[in-house]
Formats: C-alpha cells, structure tokens, sequence
C-alpha cells in the first residue's frame, strides 16, 4: 500500500503526462485511478495545482511569442486566452510540479511532531503507540516518533522490535537511513548498526525499500546488508530467534568480532571491543547474556574466544 505521500508524486505524475495531447496510456490511467479512492482526490488537487502554476508560469512571460490565440476556447464578453504551445506547456507543468512535490515535503516536515526514545547500553525500554503497535527497544537505541502520526517511527540508531497493528490504509512506516520499512501486518526485528542493517520477520510481512529494491521479507527470513549502499542477502532464521535479545540470549553466525562487541555493548552496557586485525566472520553461538554482567570475560569460553582486560574495556579476539 502507497503512503500519502507517494500518491501524491504519482499523482503529481499523471497530472503532467494526462495534460500532453499525445497522451494515450488512458486504460493504465484509469487501472490506477480505480485502484484507490484515494487516487482520483489526489489527481484531482494535483491538476488543480499544477493548472495553477502552469497559468501562472504563462502568465509571467509568453511561452512562444509566434503562439496564435485560441478563439475555439474564447468566452463571450472576454479576450481569448493565448494558447501555449505543447511542448510550453509541459514545460510549465513539470516545473510546477516540482515545485509541487517541495512544497508538499515542506508541508508535511513542518507538520511533523517529533520526538526521540533513546536506550542506554545495557537497557531496554518499550513503547506503546496504539492499542496494537508496541516498539521495544534493546540496549544503545535511539527511535524517533511522531506525535501527530503514530504509524512512522525512524530507527537512528541501534535495535528495535516492532509489533504493528496492521491498518491496509495506513501501514506502519519505518525509516532507517535513506530506506523505509513499510509493515505488511507483522513483528519485525531492526537492527542499525552504523552502515549496517538487517531485518528479521516474525510474523506478517515487511516491504524493505518500496521505491528501490522493494525486497518482500516473510515469516522466518533475514534481510542483511553489511553496509550502507551494499548489496543485501535474504536467507532464512528460525522464528524463535526473532526479538530474542529481550529474553536476554544473543546469537552469531559466523560475525565478525566487531559485530559480536557491539551487541555485546548494546545488551549488557559493558565496554567490549575487538582485537585490532581481528579476521572476519569468525564467531558462531548462542549465549544467555546475564553471566557476563558478573564475570565480563565469561564470554571467552562460551564462545570460544579470547578476552582481555585494557583500561577499563575488555577486549575479544580469535584464539
């Protein structure tokens, strides 16, 4: 399901190609516009306002000075309105769109009402927006809201499991970088970790990236990308695993040291760090994190790995 938002610019769209003369796609035009209610309000603010502009545009200065008036479309009692030449006329048209659309994201960025949730390390917290949408955050998370919209959020930072009440005209939109989430009636788990993400489905479905990969991530499947801008893998997790870190238990799969530190940090809010030159794709286990916040260097014979004390942090490597 589109947001509001992307009606708009395809609306936006429709309203320029529908005002060309040459325009013949009418049978995709009309398939569109009877999908949604929705779509013939938003054609029709859109051919109102760019309509608006084009006639403003036109007026500011002839579009083709060798243009002759139009006397078919002439009104008793009225001077005929100078007609603009097609190809003007696209020009005026597209440029009010464009003005349009900045106006539209200006509008709807100062209507916003947001509000950050951030998690220290070693801390969860939940929030509840409605009566179906919970958000739980693990250790070192920040989460951003929106007072005026309960159906976005945009992970900063961090860790979160989604519980979303499911609503066909309104999904549940995550933003995570320059990426959306949108839920397709789901528990999700989000992890950001600089560049990295990854995606996990419990339940439900989750459209990663509508307007670009548009990647449909199932029950028991893992969306990754290493790094920002990366190419993604989806491969299959155990159902079990999704959201696990709130019962206090993390899992590897052949991760890197770096990764293993940094959920150790977020989980337990002790200062873990990797070897430097630690080899890549090294660990793979599964631990119950709360022996680690007696005894830190636990974690060397649970996953196998070597740990040291270094001013205050305590560092893992390879054995």
């Amino acid at each position: 399901m589109a947001s509001d938002g992307t009606i708009t610019e395809t609306a936006l769209g429709w309203a320029v190609r529908t005002g060309d003369p040459a325009f013949a796609d009418w049978d995709a035009f009309m398939l569109w516009l009877e999908a949604n209610p929705a779509h013939a309000r938003a054609y029709d603010e859109a051919m109102a306002a760019v309509a608006d502009a084009a006639d403003t545009i036109a007026a500011s200065g002839p579009a083709n000075d060798d243009a002759p008036e139009d006397q078919a479309h002439a009104v008793p009692g009225h001077p005929a309105r100078p007609r603009i030449a097609r190809r003007a006329w696209l020009g005026s048209a597209v440029a009010a769109c464009i003005a349009l659309v900045g106006a539209v994201w200006m509008f709807q960025g100062e209507r916003r009402d947001l509000y950050t949730v951030a998690t220290a390390p070693g801390e969860t917290r939940a929030v509840t927006l409605d009566a179906g949408t919970r958000i739980e955050l693990a250790g070192g998370t920040a989460v951003v809201f929106d007072r005026a919209d309960h159906r976005f959020a945009r992970l900063d930072k961090g860790q979160a499991l989604f519980t979303v009440r499911h609503d066909a005209a309104r999904p549940f939109e995550v933003a995570v970088g320059e990426e959306r989430l949108v839920d397709i009636g789901t528990v999700f788990d989000v992890n950001r970790d600089g560049g990295a993400l990854s995606v996990a489905v419990s339940e439900g479905a989750v459209q990663f990236d509508p307007g670009g990969a548009d990647v449909r991530i199932s029950p028991g499947e893992v969306l990754r990308r290493p790094a920002a801008g990366g190419a993604y893998t989806l491969s299959a997790i155990a159902l079990a695993r999704v959201g696990e870190w709130r019962e206090g238990r993390l899992t590897f799969e052949a991760a890197t040291l770096e990764e293993v530190a940094a959920q150790l940090r977020r989980a337990t809010g002790i200062d873990y760090a990797a070897a430097p030159g630690s080899p890549a794709g090294t660990v793979s286990g599964s631990i119950l994190v709360a022996s680690l916040r007696k005894d830190p260097a636990a974690i060397g014979p649970l996953l196998g790995l070597s740990v040291r004390a270094q001013g205050g942090r305590w560092v893992i490597g390879a054995r």
